[in-house]
C-alpha cells in the first residue's frame, strides 16, 4: 500500500521535494500547501491546499516541512499532533530548545521525524562513509570540508552557520563516527545582513580526529568537498559532480629530482572510483519512506542527532562570539 504524502513549502526546496515525490514508488503525492501558491507550477498532480489543517483532512500519512527556519516547529508540532510522520529540511529548527520540543513530540507520539541532511546521501559520500568504515583509510587524522559559493538571495532568516555550515558538522561527525568534543569558530559579515556569511571552524571530535571547515557566502564559484586523511592516504569527493578520488601514500620513490622536488619526496596511486550516481534526494526520500515502513536498514537522520548539529552550530557561534574555544555540551 502506497504511504499518502504531503508537502509544506513550494519554494525551491520544496519543489524539488514535490518533484521527486510525484514520481516515487510506494508514494501516494496528495499535494501541497503554501501561502503563496504555486509560483512554480511544480504541482503537476496533487492538490494547492488553503491551510495546513486542510492539508491533514485530506488524509496524509507522512509530509516534508520546506518552510522558513523560523517556521519548522509550529508546523512540526502540528503534524506530529495529528499523527504525521515528517522529514524536516535542515537546520531542524531556529535553536536547539525549539529543536528538542519538536524531538518530544515525535517520540512521545511515536512517529518517525527525519532531518534533512542531503549530503549524507550524495553518492560520493555515501561510498566514502563505507570505505571508512571497512577501514581502508586505517587510523584517520583529520576531515575538511570546504563548502563556499555565492550568496543566495532566498535565505534570509539565518545566516551560513546554520544553514550551510549544518551540512559540515553533520558529515564530520557522520564519516568521523563521533562527537564535536572542542572548536573555535571565526565569522565575518562582509555583506551587510544582520547573519554572518562566512565562517570558519577548526576542532577535534570527541575520539581526536581534527576538523576543519571552510563556508561562505562569499566567494564567486560554487565548491562542495570533502578531504579524509588517514595514515594510508586520503579519500576526497567532490560533492558537486559526486566523484570520489583516493590518494594513497607512496611505496615508490621518486628517480627525477626536479618532479620529486615539486611533488615530495615520493608519490603513490590515484584512482577516482566508479560509482553509481542517483539523485540524493531521492534516496534520502526513499530511505525515509522506508523508515515508515519498518524496512531493516532504513538510513534516516533523526531529531536528535539534528539538535546535535545546532547545539553544535550554536557553539561554532557563541565562540566566534567570544573569541574563545567552545567545548560541545552533551
Amino acid at each position: 500500500m502506497s504511504l499518502r504524502f504531503g508537502l509544506v513549502g513550494l519554494g525551491m526546496m520544496g519543489v524539488n521535494h514535490a518533484r521527486v515525490l510525484i514520481q516515487m514508488e510506494g508514494v501516494e503525492f496528495v499535494g501541497a500547501v503554501d501561502p503563496n501558491g504555486d509560483h512554480y507550477r511544480a504541482l503537476v498532480v496533487g492538490e494547492l491546499f488553503s491551510s495546513l489543517d486542510q492539508m491533514i483532512a485530506a488524509g496524509v500519512d507522512a509530509a516534508v516541512i520546506a518552510v522558513p527556519t523560523e517556521e519548522h516547529e509550529l508546523v512540526a508540532l502540528r503534524l506530529a499532533a495529528a499523527g504525521v510522520h515528517v522529514l524536516i529540511e535542515k537546520p531542524i529548527s531556529v535553536d536547539v530548545a525549539s529543536a528538542l520540543r519538536i524531538k518530544d513530540a515525535f517520540d512521545r507520539a511515536g512517529l518517525v521525524a527525519a532531518v534533512g541532511h542531503i549530503e549524507r546521501f550524495n553518492p560520493a559520500l555515501q561510498a566514502m562513509q563505507q570505505r571508512l568504515a571497512d577501514e581502508e583509510l586505517g587510523r584517520l587524522f583529520s576531515i575538511s570540508t570546504e563548502r563556499v559559493g555565492p550568496f543566495p538571495n532566498r535565505i534570509k532568516d539565518v545566516g551560513v552557520v546554520k544553514d550551510l555550515a549544518t551540512h559540515d558538522i553533520d558529515l564530520v561527525c557522520w564519516l568521523g563516527g563521533a562527537r564535536l568534543q572542542v572548536l573555535t569558530g571565526q565569522t565575518a559579515h562582509q555583506m551587510g545582513r544582520l547573519h554572518e556569511d562566512m565562517v570558519v571552524v577548526v576542532g577535534r571530535l570527541a575520539n581526536g580526529i581534527v576538523i576543519n571547515l571552510n563556508v561562505n557566502w562569499l566567494t564567486p564559484t560554487k565548491r562542495r568537498a570533502v578531504t579524509v586523511l588517514g595514515e594510508r592516504g586520503a579519500l576526497v569527493a567532490d560533492m558537486l559532480s559526486a566523484d570520489l578520488t583516493y590518494y594513497a601514500n607512496a611505496d615508490t620513490p621518486s628517480e627525477w629530482q626536479a618532479m620529486a622536488r615539486l611533488r615530495g619526496v615520493s608519490e603513490g596511486d590515484m584512482v577516482r572510483y566508479a560509482i553509481r550516481k542517483r539523485e540524493p534526494l531521492l534516496v534520502e526520500l526513499e530511505h525515509f519512506r522506508d523508515a515508515i515502513n519498518g524496512v531493516t536498514g532504513a538510513q534516516i537522520v533523526t531529531t536528535a542527532e539534528g539538535a546535535d548539529v545546532l547545539a553544535v552550530a550554536e557553539s561554532v557561534l557563541a565562540s566566534a562570539s567570544s573569541g574563545q574555544p567552545a567545548e560541545v555540551g552533551d
